[in-house]
């Protein structure tokens, strides 16, 4: 990227603000955390190009998330942490994915991972954070782990996929299934150390291709009971660690929502550097064979009105829905079930709505934006990524919500 485009991104910033919607810089809280994140997020847009050829995000990028404490964001404050609310930390998110989604996607990942280390054990919580506070974990979660049942825990094994930013964790939460005392299974979470795994260097993608996500290598490794949790008590607030911190305004809440969050901010994020681009790129072009202003030309405008109105609209809807999981931290309320499964889709949907958003406008961009040095398909490819993770497909989730309203049980078949 070039330098005079990385500079674009902290104007862009200002300009999503108001084009989006401009009342709710009255409203809406200070975030100190942003203001931070907008002074590293030139150099960071620099790197977005390094990072696809690196196939991870570079060291440079993480370092300077870490200076300024962004991984902390969920940490507990017992261990030196943030405990930052929810809308202000997915603020951050769409702002990063709008330099670097790659970046944005492995670092929220991290981010939001130390959300659900805080509802294991407090002894696993020392060993992750009690001597390095600045202690990440990657993960693995679908339950495709093997494992052998023995005193004290279980011998982990497996090649565990899709683990993102995995190269810069100390830690990876991986999936199983364990039988329980009543013939069935239970999906479960072991937590290892980057000393019981290898990563296989195997992230050759078309989209995120900065983001690491490659597989971990894990072979008989020890992971005793405290270092293993159950996916249901930690949705239901019967985990071990629940309760620990009762004075905390998150942590009184499942570990799912927060462990998504990231996915519909990156949409977003994507969707709204997308409108400037296609500003930027449109404002200048002439067609090649008649040197026509595309500028001036009906459909140009009418596709970027339209966008601008989506991206609108989903801010909007997930902002309504973030300030819900705000409220509920806030008065220890424990979402129902219905609350849950609407905070799932909602971002769903608003995912949705950006990528449509981000198809109409690269549809008339140009074919120059086809070429890998212009940030317009990157951004194409990147928004369409946000949407294939198992949480943000819609098809799924519209069964999960239509379910719902109609009173019916929930599909097991379904995440």
């Amino acid at each position: 990227m070039s330098t005079a485009l990385a500079t674009s991104m902290a104007a862009a910033n200002d300009f999503h603000s108001d084009l989006t919607d401009p009342m709710r810089l009255d409203r809406k809280p200070a975030n100190p955390m942003l203001n931070k994140l907008n002074a590293v997020l030139p150099q960071i847009a620099a790197n977005a190009s390094l990072a696809e050829e690196l196939r991870k995000v570079p060291d440079e990028n993480i370092a300077l998330l870490k200076s300024i404490g962004l991984h902390k964001a969920f940490l507990p404050k017992a261990y030196g942490g943030l405990e930052m609310q929810l809308p202000e930390f997915a603020d951050c998110i769409a702002a990063l994915a709008g330099a670097c989604c790659s970046t944005a996607w492995a670092f929220s990942l991290l981010c939001t991972h130390n959300h659900q280390l805080a509802m294991f054990s407090k002894q696993l919580q020392d060993d992750v954070w009690g001597e390095d506070r600045d202690a990440t974990a990657a993960s693995s979660i679908a339950p495709f782990g093997r494992y052998e049942e023995a005193e004290g825990g279980v011998y982990f094994t497996g090649d565990m996929r899709w683990s993102s930013g995995c190269d810069h964790a100390e830690w990876a939460i991986c999936g199983f299934l364990r039988d329980n005392d009543q013939g069935a299974k239970d999906y479960c979470f072991a937590v290892i150390p980057a000393s019981d795994y290898d990563i296989i260097d195997d992230w050759h993608a078309m989209s995120m291709k900065g983001s690491g996500t490659k597989t971990l290598s894990i072979k008989r490794a020890f992971v005793p009971e405290h270092r293993i949790e159950k996916a249901k008590a930690m949705m239901t607030g019967q985990s071990k660690g629940f309760g620990l911190y009762p004075d905390s305004k998150i942590f009184s809440t499942p570990y799912r929502p927060y462990f998504a969050s990231g996915f519909a901010a990156m949409g977003l994020g994507v969707a709204e550097r997308m409108l400037e681009v296609f500003r930027q790129v449109t404002k200048g072009r002439v067609r090649a064979y008649t040197g026509a202003d595309v500028s001036a030309a009906t459909p140009a405008l009418m596709r970027l009105a339209e966008s601008t109105h989506q991206v609108a609209a989903a801010r909007a809807f997930l902002e309504q829905t973030w300030e819900q999981h705000r409220e509920h931290g806030e008065r220890k309320l424990y979402p129902d079930t219905r609350t849950l499964t609407y905070w799932r889709t909602n971002q769903a949907y608003a995912v949705k709505m950006c990528i449509q958003a981000v198809d109409r406008l690269f549809d008339a961009i140009g074919a120059n934006n086809w070429y890998l040095d212009k940030e317009a398909q990157r951004i194409f490819r990147d928004s369409h990524m946000t949407g294939a993770h198992a949480y943000t497909d819609y098809d799924v989730c519209a069964q999960i919500l239509g379910r719902e309203i109609m009173g019916l049980e929930p599909d097991p078949s379904l995440l």
